[in-house]
């Protein structure tokens, strides 16, 4: 076996080792918890790119858009440039940037962003050319639109911090991503997302606590939690940034994009796709009004005819109840998509399950676990406004 690969399952090995040690009167459940606090944040996989990708304060919006499409990310960290080089990790960065905050401060700059008056309603694709190619994109800097960008919750762990800590965050408490950080340092080190925390749990199979989960059906977990009754979801016809405000009021990374009239799943949009606003706005400048049906026409010519890979070009990813909770983790991490949509026998939209719900069927919370854990891990810097509503 190659060393890599060794590397690779070093922490699914260390799950099992601590799990066969917390035999006892444990439940099931307790005894997996117990087995994940006793393994340090340290033990996970250092980032892929080999080092934390950051947009600095002072860097105009046009920068920030060309670091993140470049590297291929849909936000980065902001450290602020004012900062004293001795400063902690929470003096020293201002939160994440991302496409959507910059879209979101570009639109209030238009007077657009109101829905209520009908700007975003009627809005066409030459709308983002004109965004795109304006004076306050290319002139704004990342730290004028504190107030736009994912500030708080701000919140990382160190290494010394357990992986039950970061399986709770990343499912009970919604984080999609916790930066790791040493203490009393100014430097953000590595990343967990849920993608790589369910790309670990994949590599636990064949190990007996994983396949004892694994082999359940989604309907005895409970799952799907979210159902079609309360499930976000936006007709084709609605306009994009109408489907973009609704993720963002009901706090959802992504919603169904249905075909009119039915419960068929024709697309998804993630809050990732409003990059295409930003980065390809010409492909949208004949569409007026710019539907959800539209953009995804649009985005998928534009992927096929630059032969780029894409999960925006591949089947919409789906499951029925009667399948089991391992086959639709291999169906993520496969996809690399973080939601998967529950069909029944005709196809019709049912609910959704989460990167974040396949976790919290892996994890449950002690008792008073977190203590005084959230006190103070919100930076705050007196030079610029903390939103009052923020979503992760």
């Amino acid at each position: 076996m190659q060393s890599n690969e060794m590397e690779g399952l070093e922490l699914p090995l260390k799950v099992q080792t601590q799990w066969e040690r917390a035999a006892g009167p444990l439940s099931p459940m307790d005894r997996l918890n117990a087995a994940f606090e006793t393994i340090p944040v340290s033990f996970f996989p250092l980032l892929a790119l080999g080092s934390v990708i950051e947009v600095k304060s002072d860097a105009s919006l046009e920068e920030a858009l060309e670091i993140l499409s470049s590297h291929h990310i849909y936000s980065a960290p902001v450290p602020d440039v004012q900062a004293a080089a001795e400063s902690s990790w929470m003096e020293k960065y201002l939160g994440m940037v991302d496409f959507a905050g910059i879209i979101h401060w570009l639109l209030n700059q238009s007077e657009l962003a109101t829905l209520e008056a009908g700007g975003v309603a009627s809005l066409g694709g030459d709308k983002f050319v004109e965004m795109k190619a304006s004076e306050a994109f290319k002139t704004a800097k990342v730290s004028d639109i504190a107030g736009s960008f994912r500030w708080a919750p701000f919140i990382s762990v160190q290494q010394t911090d357990s992986l039950l800590t970061v399986l709770l965050l990343l499912s009970k408490y919604r984080m999609k991503s916790l930066p790791v950080v040493e203490s009393g340092k100014g430097a953000i080190f590595n990343f967990i997302t849920q993608g790589d925390v369910i790309h670990m749990l994949l590599q636990c199979s064949g190990l007996s606590w994983f396949d004892k989960l694994g082999k359940s059906t989604l309907s005895k977990l409970g799952l799907p939690k979210v159902r079609e009754g309360k499930l976000i979801q936006v007709d084709e016809n609605v306009h994009i940034i109408a489907a973009f405000e609704m993720m963002s009021k009901n706090g959802v990374g992504g919603v169904p994009v249905l075909a009119s009239g039915t419960k068929k799943v024709v697309g998804n949009i993630s809050a990732s796709d409003v990059s295409f606003l930003l980065t390809d706005p010409e492909i949208f400048q004949h569409e007026s009004p710019l539907t959800t049906g539209k953009f995804l026409a649009a985005v998928r010519k534009h992927l096929q005819d630059r032969k780029e890979s894409s999960p925006l070009l591949r089947p919409i990813l789906t499951c029925h109840q009667n399948e089991t909770l391992k086959g639709s983790i291999i169906k993520l991490d496969e996809a690399k998509v973080h939601r998967i949509y529950v069909v029944d026998d005709n196809q019709d939209l049912i609910g959704v399950i989460t990167l974040r719900d396949i976790i919290s069927t892996f994890v449950e919370e002690p008792v008073g676990y977190f203590g005084t854990f959230f006190d103070g891990v919100v930076p705050a810097s007196p030079r610029y406004p903390v939103p009052e509503v923020l979503t992760c």
